[in-house]
Protein backbone atom coordinates (compact mmCIF):
# COMPACT_ATOMS: atom_id res chain seq x y z
CA UNK A 1 0.00 0.00 0.00
CA UNK A 2 1.82 3.49 -1.42
CA UNK A 3 -0.64 5.54 -0.15
CA UNK A 4 0.92 6.54 3.06
CA UNK A 5 4.27 4.78 3.44
CA UNK A 6 7.07 6.85 4.51
CA UNK A 7 10.03 6.26 2.65
CA UNK A 8 13.59 7.59 3.81
CA UNK A 9 15.99 7.58 0.70
CA UNK A 10 19.71 7.83 1.26
CA UNK A 11 19.10 10.63 3.36
CA UNK A 12 22.08 12.04 4.89
CA UNK A 13 22.64 15.55 6.42
CA UNK A 14 25.60 17.51 7.65
CA UNK A 15 26.26 20.44 9.51
CA UNK A 16 28.88 23.44 9.41
CA UNK A 17 31.46 22.25 11.72
CA UNK A 18 32.03 24.70 14.67
CA UNK A 19 35.78 23.71 15.30
CA UNK A 20 36.65 24.42 11.72
CA UNK A 21 34.86 27.17 9.54
CA UNK A 22 33.96 25.97 6.58
CA UNK A 23 34.39 22.56 6.97
CA UNK A 24 30.91 19.75 6.94
CA UNK A 25 30.39 18.07 10.25
CA UNK A 26 28.27 14.53 8.53
CA UNK A 27 25.55 14.33 11.40
CA UNK A 28 23.34 11.73 9.30
CA UNK A 29 24.70 9.27 6.32
CA UNK A 30 22.77 7.37 3.69
CA UNK A 31 19.68 6.54 5.75
CA UNK A 32 17.49 4.08 3.84
CA UNK A 33 14.18 2.80 5.84
CA UNK A 34 10.67 2.27 4.27
CA UNK A 35 7.88 2.16 6.84
CA UNK A 36 4.77 0.57 6.13
CA UNK A 37 1.28 2.69 6.81
CA UNK A 38 0.74 1.93 10.49
CA UNK A 39 3.17 0.34 11.45
CA UNK A 40 5.00 1.82 14.41
CA UNK A 41 8.95 1.65 14.41
CA UNK A 42 10.95 2.59 17.16
CA UNK A 43 14.45 4.34 16.01
CA UNK A 44 17.10 3.60 18.77
CA UNK A 45 20.38 4.75 19.66
CA UNK A 46 22.92 6.79 22.19
CA UNK A 47 22.96 10.80 22.50
CA UNK A 48 24.49 12.06 19.46
CA UNK A 49 23.32 9.43 17.06
CA UNK A 50 21.67 11.73 15.15
CA UNK A 51 17.96 10.33 15.82
CA UNK A 52 16.16 13.33 16.69
CA UNK A 53 17.47 15.54 13.27
CA UNK A 54 16.26 12.91 11.54
CA UNK A 55 12.44 13.70 13.00
CA UNK A 56 13.47 17.07 12.64
CA UNK A 57 13.37 15.82 8.47
CA UNK A 58 10.72 13.78 8.47
CA UNK A 59 8.52 16.98 9.89
CA UNK A 60 10.06 19.09 7.79
CA UNK A 61 11.67 21.54 10.28
CA UNK A 62 14.80 21.41 8.18
CA UNK A 63 14.80 20.79 4.41
CA UNK A 64 18.61 20.88 3.77
CA UNK A 65 19.51 17.51 3.19
CA UNK A 66 20.68 14.72 0.90
CA UNK A 67 18.58 12.76 -0.58
CA UNK A 68 14.86 12.26 -0.55
CA UNK A 69 11.93 11.56 2.10
CA UNK A 70 8.62 10.42 0.47
CA UNK A 71 5.27 10.51 2.42
CA UNK A 72 2.75 8.39 -0.07
CA UNK A 73 5.29 9.03 -2.80
CA UNK A 74 5.20 12.87 -2.44
CA UNK A 75 8.27 14.53 -1.73
CA UNK A 76 8.17 16.40 1.86
CA UNK A 77 9.01 19.97 1.56
CA UNK A 78 8.25 21.54 5.23
CA UNK A 79 5.62 21.19 7.37
CA UNK A 80 2.44 19.90 6.79
CA UNK A 81 -1.01 18.65 8.79
CA UNK A 82 -0.34 14.92 7.43
CA UNK A 83 2.41 14.67 9.88
CA UNK A 84 2.17 15.13 13.51
CA UNK A 85 4.71 15.42 16.40
CA UNK A 86 4.78 14.80 20.56
CA UNK A 87 8.32 16.33 22.28
CA UNK A 88 9.84 14.97 25.46
CA UNK A 89 8.79 18.41 26.50
CA UNK A 90 4.78 18.25 26.26
CA UNK A 91 4.92 22.20 24.97
CA UNK A 92 1.26 23.15 26.46
CA UNK A 93 0.13 26.61 26.47
CA UNK A 94 -0.33 27.28 30.19
CA UNK A 95 -3.07 30.23 29.42
CA UNK A 96 -5.14 27.50 27.34
CA UNK A 97 -7.30 24.70 29.19
CA UNK A 98 -6.54 21.01 28.00
CA UNK A 99 -9.61 21.40 25.51
CA UNK A 100 -8.05 24.44 23.93
CA UNK A 101 -4.47 22.71 23.74
CA UNK A 102 -5.79 19.87 22.11
CA UNK A 103 -7.80 22.46 19.72
CA UNK A 104 -4.55 24.14 18.94
CA UNK A 105 -3.69 20.59 16.81
CA UNK A 106 -6.75 21.71 14.46
CA UNK A 107 -5.67 25.55 13.79
CA UNK A 108 -5.58 25.25 10.36
CA UNK A 109 -7.84 22.65 9.34
CA UNK A 110 -10.17 22.83 6.91
CA UNK A 111 -13.20 22.02 9.49
CA UNK A 112 -16.07 23.45 10.86
CA UNK A 113 -16.46 25.07 14.34
CA UNK A 114 -18.59 22.46 15.10
CA UNK A 115 -16.61 19.37 13.92
CA UNK A 116 -13.25 20.76 15.39
CA UNK A 117 -15.31 20.70 18.74
CA UNK A 118 -16.42 17.08 18.12
CA UNK A 119 -12.88 16.29 17.15
CA UNK A 120 -11.43 17.70 20.71
CA UNK A 121 -13.73 15.89 22.92
CA UNK A 122 -13.21 12.66 20.72
CA UNK A 123 -9.99 13.17 21.27
CA UNK A 124 -10.24 13.92 25.37
CA UNK A 125 -11.80 10.55 25.52
CA UNK A 126 -9.25 9.05 23.44
CA UNK A 127 -6.72 9.80 26.63
CA UNK A 128 -9.09 9.45 29.52
CA UNK A 129 -9.33 13.20 29.63
CA UNK A 130 -12.62 14.24 29.95
CA UNK A 131 -13.02 15.30 33.40
CA UNK A 132 -10.02 18.09 32.65
CA UNK A 133 -10.85 19.38 29.78
CA UNK A 134 -11.43 22.57 31.51
CA UNK A 135 -8.22 22.07 33.56
CA UNK A 136 -5.05 24.60 33.09
CA UNK A 137 -1.54 23.06 32.20
CA UNK A 138 -0.43 23.90 36.12
CA UNK A 139 -3.04 21.84 37.49
CA UNK A 140 -1.94 18.57 35.39
CA UNK A 141 0.85 15.94 36.39
CA UNK A 142 3.62 15.44 34.13
CA UNK A 143 1.54 12.45 32.75
CA UNK A 144 -1.20 14.03 32.34
CA UNK A 145 0.34 16.90 30.29
CA UNK A 146 2.13 14.38 27.88
CA UNK A 147 -1.66 12.88 27.44
CA UNK A 148 -2.55 16.39 26.66
CA UNK A 149 -0.01 16.79 23.93
CA UNK A 150 -0.52 13.12 22.26
CA UNK A 151 -4.07 13.94 22.14
CA UNK A 152 -2.82 17.38 20.16
CA UNK A 153 -0.85 15.57 18.06
CA UNK A 154 -3.72 13.11 16.82
CA UNK A 155 -6.20 15.54 16.57
CA UNK A 156 -6.01 16.41 12.98
CA UNK A 157 -5.44 12.44 12.12
CA UNK A 158 -2.45 12.81 10.46
CA UNK A 159 -0.66 10.09 8.33
CA UNK A 160 2.17 9.78 10.62
CA UNK A 161 2.95 11.00 13.88
CA UNK A 162 6.48 11.29 15.65
CA UNK A 163 7.23 11.37 18.83
CA UNK A 164 11.00 12.29 20.20
CA UNK A 165 11.57 10.51 23.73
CA UNK A 166 7.36 11.32 24.24
CA UNK A 167 8.52 10.17 27.77
CA UNK A 168 12.16 10.98 28.80
CA UNK A 169 11.32 13.51 31.13
CA UNK A 170 8.74 11.07 33.60
CA UNK A 171 9.21 8.78 36.59
CA UNK A 172 9.48 5.39 35.64
CA UNK A 173 6.02 4.56 36.90
CA UNK A 174 4.28 6.93 34.81
CA UNK A 175 6.46 5.69 31.92
CA UNK A 176 5.18 2.48 31.72
CA UNK A 177 1.71 3.50 32.29
CA UNK A 178 1.45 6.09 29.15
CA UNK A 179 3.64 3.16 27.45
CA UNK A 180 0.73 1.20 27.78
CA UNK A 181 -1.45 3.70 27.06
CA UNK A 182 -0.07 4.98 23.66
CA UNK A 183 0.14 1.22 22.67
CA UNK A 184 -3.55 1.06 23.32
CA UNK A 185 -4.50 3.98 21.11
CA UNK A 186 -1.71 3.03 18.61
CA UNK A 187 -4.21 -0.18 18.57
CA UNK A 188 -7.40 1.61 18.18
CA UNK A 189 -5.78 4.49 15.55
CA UNK A 190 -3.47 2.88 13.70
CA UNK A 191 -2.01 5.66 12.32
CA UNK A 192 1.72 5.10 11.75
CA UNK A 193 4.00 6.01 14.69
CA UNK A 194 7.52 6.54 14.52
CA UNK A 195 9.17 7.32 18.24
CA UNK A 196 13.01 7.98 19.15
CA UNK A 197 14.15 6.99 22.41
CA UNK A 198 17.71 5.89 23.95
CA UNK A 199 15.55 3.12 26.45
CA UNK A 200 15.58 -0.36 24.24
CA UNK A 201 13.12 -1.75 26.56
CA UNK A 202 10.89 0.78 25.26
CA UNK A 203 12.01 0.41 21.85
CA UNK A 204 11.04 -3.18 22.16
CA UNK A 205 7.62 -2.83 24.03
CA UNK A 206 6.21 -0.01 21.43
CA UNK A 207 7.54 -1.02 18.01
CA UNK A 208 6.54 -3.43 15.08
CA UNK A 209 10.23 -2.99 14.45
CA UNK A 210 13.30 -1.44 16.06
CA UNK A 211 16.01 0.62 14.37
CA UNK A 212 19.28 0.27 15.71
CA UNK A 213 21.42 3.51 15.30
CA UNK A 214 25.24 4.00 15.66
CA UNK A 215 26.99 7.77 15.31
CA UNK A 216 29.78 9.58 14.39
CA UNK A 217 28.01 9.97 11.57
CA UNK A 218 24.12 8.63 12.46
CA UNK A 219 23.39 5.46 10.46
CA UNK A 220 20.97 2.41 10.79
CA UNK A 221 23.27 -0.23 12.17
CA UNK A 222 20.63 -2.76 11.92
CA UNK A 223 16.56 -3.18 11.67
CA UNK A 224 15.18 -5.72 14.17
CA UNK A 225 11.42 -7.13 13.74
CA UNK A 226 9.37 -7.25 17.17
CA UNK A 227 7.53 -10.73 16.37
CA UNK A 228 5.82 -10.75 19.71
CA UNK A 229 2.20 -10.48 20.54
CA UNK A 230 0.14 -7.85 21.53
CA UNK A 231 -0.20 -6.70 24.62
CA UNK A 232 3.89 -6.99 25.20
CA UNK A 233 4.82 -8.56 28.47
CA UNK A 234 8.00 -7.36 29.61
CA UNK A 235 8.63 -10.62 31.81
CA UNK A 236 8.22 -12.68 28.30
CA UNK A 237 11.20 -14.85 27.69
CA UNK A 238 10.93 -13.54 23.75
CA UNK A 239 11.09 -10.05 24.83
CA UNK A 240 13.75 -10.36 27.39
CA UNK A 241 15.88 -12.26 24.57
CA UNK A 242 14.71 -9.51 21.91
CA UNK A 243 15.79 -6.57 24.47
CA UNK A 244 19.39 -8.29 25.95
CA UNK A 245 19.83 -9.08 21.52
CA UNK A 246 20.12 -5.09 21.21
CA UNK A 247 21.55 -3.92 24.66
CA UNK A 248 24.45 -6.15 22.81
CA UNK A 249 24.58 -2.83 20.40
CA UNK A 250 25.25 -1.04 22.91
CA UNK A 251 27.76 -2.55 24.87
CA UNK A 252 30.13 -4.25 22.50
Amino acid sequence: MQSNSLILDRVSKHFEDPQRPGQALPVLDDIRLSIRPGEFVSIVGASGCGKSTLLRLILGLDTAFDGQILLGGTPVRGTGLERGIVFQDHRLFPWLTVRENIAVGLKNAQLSAADKAEAVQAHLRLVGLEAFAEAYPRQLSGGMAQRVAIARGLVNRPSVLLLDEPFGALDALTRARLQNELQQIWAQERITMVLVTHDVDEAVFLGDRVVVMQPNPGRIRRVLDIDLPRPRNRSDAGFIELRDDLLGDFTA
